[in-house]
């Protein structure tokens, strides 16, 4: 949506982050329908707790999407500004990949091919 400037100028407006800067952060990761989500959101509780940024308000995992290859897994967060809201996205993101690599190594993304016979390939012309 475009606003014109003059309509700002003419018209009163309240700014809500005047009162509170708190935001919402996400983090989405892509794994294998095989995953199980439950050691996720466990995992996904213990790095907030564990984490200063946090403002202790919003936790949510959700499976937001899926397709011919990995479910889409958001977790969603709040931090009291948007640079707590960043510095723990990125904790967050990187505790939730380490852990998957340790624990669920089989269940991170790969690319699938179909592999072709070079002998099969030579001898069709």
């Amino acid at each position: 949506m475009i606003v014109p400037l003059q309509w700002f100028i003419e018209n009163p407006f309240e700014n809500w982050s005047r009162n509170s800067a708190d935001l919402m952060g996400t983090v989405f990761l892509s794994l294998d329908y095989a995953m199980p989500v439950q050691p996720l959101s466990e995992e996904f509780a213990r790095l907030l707790r564990k984490s200063p940024q946090w403002d202790g308000k919003t936790e949510t995992v959700q499976v937001t999407d899926s397709n011919e290859r990995a479910l889409q897994i958001r977790f969603l967060m709040s931090a009291s500004n948007s640079s707590k809201a960043w510095d723990l996205r990125c904790a967050v993101r990187e505790g939730l990949v380490t852990f998957v690599q340790d624990n669920y190594p089989e269940y991170l993304p790969r690319v699938r091919a179909r592999l072709v016979d070079e002998s099969d390939a030579t001898s069709n012309p």
